[in-house]
């Protein structure tokens, strides 16, 4: 029985040893990780940028009133007709005029951003920025900004009686904020930005997007934003002024701007709404009914005043 049992015995043994590792074969090791594939980084399409104003806080009527404390501005007295009685009543009426003819223009689209230009310098476009700017803050609860864009030749600080800086300039090239160039005057609902120092690239400042930003801004806290540019012929500025406002008015000389220079005033305007021409310098004697402008009616001659004025 013993010889049968180591009989079995070593039969098992010898089974189990043809299942062993053969000599010289490595141990086997401990399962490894799987290594990670190398990630291939995919750059994706940047995100379209949102609008710099969306990104600043709203302002309000509040926060303008609180930034903007009314200063005692020095006017010009000839140049503001419609802030004057007496002989420049007439010139004053014919302003209100033209007001409820763009109240007219308004009922048929939006009209809130008005650019006031000229085909040349000298006919008169400050002198009627400024007067429109007066009577439209005379009617009650209706406020208005006045914009110098002509940093060419900024002229209606000096009409208003107002500072030069910090102005426009100033904000296109990002040195201060919007608030920071806005004056107000006597008139509690004029509010005025100046155009700011003198700078050798009006053109690319205008045209850089800040403009446009501050004129988004500010349009909602305004029931009218007059916007004075350079003459419209010899200068690219009005035409890049107008593609950021709701309408154009043009503003032409009576016996001065040549017919053709006029014609190629309004080609420059072809995309933008043209609300009208202004006639100025009318002679009183020379039509039945009085135009403007008591800029240069001054007892009847027809002279213009002393003084530079545009």
């Amino acid at each position: 029985m013993s010889r049968i049992h180591d009989a079995l015995k070593k039969a098992e043994q010898d089974r189990i040893g043809t299942t062993r590792t053969p000599a010289g074969a490595g141990t086997m090791e401990a399962p490894q990780p799987p290594v990670a594939a190398p990630q291939i980084a995919v750059t994706k399409p940047a995100a379209e940028p949102r609008a710099a104003s969306a990104l600043l806080d709203a302002l309000t009527v509040e926060t303008l009133l609180a930034r903007c404390p009314a200063s005692d501005w020095k006017q010009e007295a000839k140049p503001l007709v419609a802030a004057q009685t007496g002989d420049s009543q007439l010139g004053s009426e014919e302003f209100r005029s033209l007001r409820s003819r763009l109240y007219q223009s308004r009922d048929t689209a939006p009209l809130r951003k008005v650019l006031i230009t000229s085909p040349l310098p000298q006919e008169g476009k400050t002198y009627v920025a400024a007067n429109l700017a007066h009577v439209i803050v005379r009617q009650r609860e209706r406020r208005a900004l006045l914009i110098d864009a002509d940093l060419r030749w900024s002229r209606l600080h000096s009409v208003l009686g107002a500072n030069l800086s910090p102005g426009l300039t100033e904000y296109l090239r990002g040195e201060v904020d919007e608030l920071a160039v806005i004056q107000r005057g006597a008139l509690e609902n004029l509010f005025f930005i100046p155009g700011g120092k003198s700078v050798s690239n009006p053109a690319e400042l205008i045209a850089n997007g800040r403009l446009k930003i501050l004129l988004d801004r500010l349009s909602p806290l305004f029931d009218w934003v007059i916007i004075d540019s350079p003459p419209a012929v010899a200068m690219s500025d009005a035409s890049l002024l107008a593609e950021m406002c709701d309408g154009v008015l043009m503003v032409i000389a009576s016996g001065q701007t040549p017919f053709d220079v006029a014609q190629k005033a309004r080609e420059q305007f072809k995309k933008s709404r043209l609300l009208g021409v202004v006639l100025n310098r009318v002679e009183p004697q020379s039509t039945g009914s009085h135009y403007y402008y008591g800029y240069y009616r001054g007892g009847g001659s027809g002279k213009k005043p002393k003084g530079n004025h545009q």
